[in-house]
């Protein structure tokens, strides 16, 4: 029986994970793999209800990040868990890492409350936590995702921050590497869009070989 793979993708917006994304899904398809492409906060209706609130609606730091992770629950146990049961391969644009990046690093909600309201969420009957297999962090420098973004659409009230809350976030995503560095993958997404693929590409299919091996 195939087992199913679990990849995420992270970085603030404008990093382009959504063009990779995408190629990553068509290599796995190309292999004869079922893909199921999804994102958080979302995936599920209920999901996709509360990552509206987040993202658009005033609120305390542990009102948003309970949100965060009542959404991830609901996310894990619809769509997540039963794909990856399946065999199947789950591309998730973001999961944990960004909440510990955006609620941690960004909003500086406190790093140790959020490892326990993870493993209260992502607890799986063996005692493990459910984490992606493979976690690629596009690395950007917050002005240059700026620019990227600018006048691309209305901003929500992550988008809206200041250039030092997009620094905290970075900075959340690095000590989150420091913590999980067997299973993240660094890239520089300042480089052009078809560097990046190719990046990305060698770096999923090494990492196949890999835990094929």
């Amino acid at each position: 029986m195939t087992h199913g793979t679990f990849i995420s993708f992270e970085g603030i917006d404008g990093a382009g994970k959504s063009t990779h994304i995408a190629r990553v899904a068509e290599l796995f398809r190309q292999a004869g793999r079922a893909v199921v492409l999804t994102r958080e906060p979302g995936g599920t209706p209920l999901s996709e209800k509360l990552r509206e609130l987040v993202l658009h609606e005033p609120m305390d730091p542990l009102t948003e990040a309970l949100l965060m992770f009542a959404a991830r629950r609901e996310h894990l146990v619809q769509v997540i868990e039963p794909a990856l049961g399946r065999g199947d391969v789950v591309l998730c644009d973001r999961f944990t890492d960004a909440t510990f990046a955006y609620q941690g690093g960004g909003r500086g909600f406190d790093w140790q409350v959020l490892g326990q309201l993870e493993r209260m969420v992502q607890a799986l009957p063996d005692g493990t936590l459910r984490q992606p297999d493979l976690t690629v962090w596009f690395d950007l420098d917050p002005l240059i995702a700026a620019e990227r973004l600018a006048s691309a659409r209305v901003p929500d009230k992550f988008e809206s921050q200041p250039a030092h809350f997009f620094a905290a976030v970075r900075a959340g995503y690095a000590r989150r590497q420091a913590e999980k560095p067997s299973r993240f993958a660094r890239i520089d997404a300042a480089q052009s869009m078809d560097a990046v693929g190719a990046y990305v590409s060698r770096i999923v299919s090494d990492w196949l070989q890999r835990s094929a091996a």
